[in-house]
């Protein structure tokens, strides 16, 4: 008798939970975007907003006030980073970069366009961090807007590791040399 009862109030909840998750998109995707559509479309295809996001235009203009963890792999990283960022990796992460780090600090990771980071983010939240955004559009959208990245010596450097040739073509800006 109870798994009658009980089935209802489970889809009850499920509809709502989905019907949250469905807003939370729509709200972030009206507020925050690619400059360029196309790439914005992409972008949120393959993101599920279950980090919350923060804008390249945002994080520029306060930087200092968040952790950067950079999601790529090393050689990703080493070709260019977002000045300042940490190598945290994804497949394996280097989850001691975050033994000084205070459980509420503003963290914002970062991936080539934003889905690495949002799994690591997942997992940072799951461990208690309580103030982890995703960049939405990470590095692409970072050198998309002509924000300055640096190589592995912290020198500014105009190339940026695409990832592989299909992902690389989101790398719009022309001044930036496309890597992969």
């Amino acid at each position: 008798m109870k798994k009658i009862v009980l089935f209802p109030l489970f889809c009850l909840l499920l509809i709502a939970n989905t019907q949250a998750v469905s807003q939370a998109t729509t709200n972030y995707s009206q507020s925050i975007s690619c400059e360029d559509k196309q790439f914005d479309e992409v972008v949120n295809s393959y993101i599920n907003y279950s980090v919350p996001v923060i804008s390249v235009n945002e994080l520029s203009e306060n930087i200092g006030d968040y952790i950067l963890l950079d999601t790529r792999k090393e050689k990703e990283y080493q070709l260019s980073h977002i000045p300042g960022a940490l190598h945290m990796g994804y497949k394996k992460p280097n989850m001691t970069i975050l033994d000084s780090i205070d459980y509420n600090q503003p963290i914002v990771v970062y991936c080539s366009i934003g889905v690495r980071s949002e799994k690591i983010g997942e997992k940072l939240l799951a461990n208690g961090y309580t103030n982890v955004k995703n960049l939405y559009g990470s590095i692409f959208e970072w050198t998309n807007q002509g924000n300055t990245v640096v190589d592995n010596s912290n020198n500014i450097t105009y190339k940026v590791h695409g990832y592989d040739k299909s992902w690389s073509k989101w790398i719009l800006n022309p001044k930036y040399e496309r890597e992969y």
